[in-house]
């Protein structure tokens, strides 16, 4: 692979207040800080892989709107050297945004979103006939509402929009956004037969194959993984599954070769928020499948490359290069 990785789907502007606590409902929470800064899948994983490898093509398309936030997000996605001429902006939708409330002593954060310009992004917007990239990337299923929708032949719009990648020569990969609804074996499921690599977390492909990733106490099930990644592939998932979580990731291929890597041993007070570690990720996997690491390796380095995104309170200004990652394994051990 030498062409380099697209990027499609959210892209967002995050406003992140810390607070001391989430409150029940009537009640009142102080905000410590708030700060803007680019999120969404499109955004951070593009920014993500740059960072980690300068070296890396890397694409964008999406839909902003014609205002500062647009701006914002483009002038971010430029001064990391990507490709924005792939993102429309639109006369008539808002830049999207999304409040992030995140708890000062925990790193935990809720969301309040609004779909904005990323509403607007449609199928014919993405001309595969006139991408150069090896890998086109899609997310977030279940919040990009046009690809979201019903297609007569594949099922979702999003399906479609991976097949036909496929036959344009582009490996395919999709990340979901995780939602506690009906909707979602219903949306999800149709796409998976169209991906070439599945990276999501661990409570996201429990909802797509039925299998629980956490006992009732919380604690995570670690005897379930291999079936959960086992259960991707009976959905149709062509190549590599990879699942993240607080605790750990996993790796499967359709051979049914199956990897763990623990986390790593972090110290108290080194998470400062946790709003990017998902797509953080999902850069480090692609990475390691873009330069054709072996599994083990990729794994580590998405592993931490999360570890990485941990340490800064926003969605990129944690990620690092790829030295400096191994940097941190090294500190922190598994």
């Amino acid at each position: 692979m030498n062409k380099g990785i697209l990027f499609a789907g959210n892209l967002i502007i995050d406003y992140i207040k810390i607070i001391d606590k989430y409150p029940t409902t009537g009640m009142l929470s102080n905000i410590y800080s708030s700060r803007r800064c680019i999120g969404g899948c499109a955004a951070n994983t593009s920014v993500d892989i740059s960072k980690i490898d300068s070296s890396v093509p890397v694409k964008v398309i999406g839909m902003v709107g014609d205002d500062e936030n647009g701006e914002y997000i483009l002038s971010v996605l430029r001064n990391n050297n990507i490709d924005v001429k792939g993102i429309i902006k639109s006369d008539l939708l808002p830049t999207s945004f999304t409040d992030v409330m995140t708890v000062k002593n925990t790193g935990e954060r809720t969301f309040f979103h609004a779909r904005g310009a990323n509403a607007g992004l449609i199928y014919k917007h993405i001309d595969f006939k006139k991408i150069s990239a090896d890998i086109f990337h899609i997310g977030y299923a279940l919040l990009l509402d046009s690809f979201d929708a019903e297609d007569s032949e594949y099922g979702t719009v999003m399906a479609r929009t991976l097949a036909e990648a496929k036959k344009n020569g582009l490996k395919t990969s999709m990340d979901v956004v995780s939602e506690n609804s009906k909707r979602f074996v219903r949306i999800v499921t149709p796409a998976l037969k169209y991906c070439d690599y599945l990276i999501i977390n661990e409570l996201e492909a429990s909802r797509i194959s039925g299998i629980p990733a956490r006992g009732d106490n919380g604690e995570i099930i670690t005897d379930n993984m291999k079936r959960i990644c086992s259960g991707m592939f009976d959905r149709g998932v062509k190549e590599i599954t990879a699942i993240h979580s607080p605790e750990a990731g996993w790796y499967m291929d359709r051979s049914g070769k199956f990897i763990k890597v623990a986390s790593l041993n972090l110290p108290d007070n080194f998470i400062k928020g946790t709003v990017g570690a998902g797509d953080a990720f999902c850069a480090g996997m692609l990475y390691g499948i873009f330069k054709g690491f072996d599994p083990e390796y990729s794994l580590r380095i998405a592993s931490a490359s999360a570890t990485a995104s941990l340490s800064h309170e926003n969605s990129i200004d944690g990620m690092r290069t790829l030295e400096e990652l191994l940097k941190l394994e090294k500190l922190y051990g598994r």
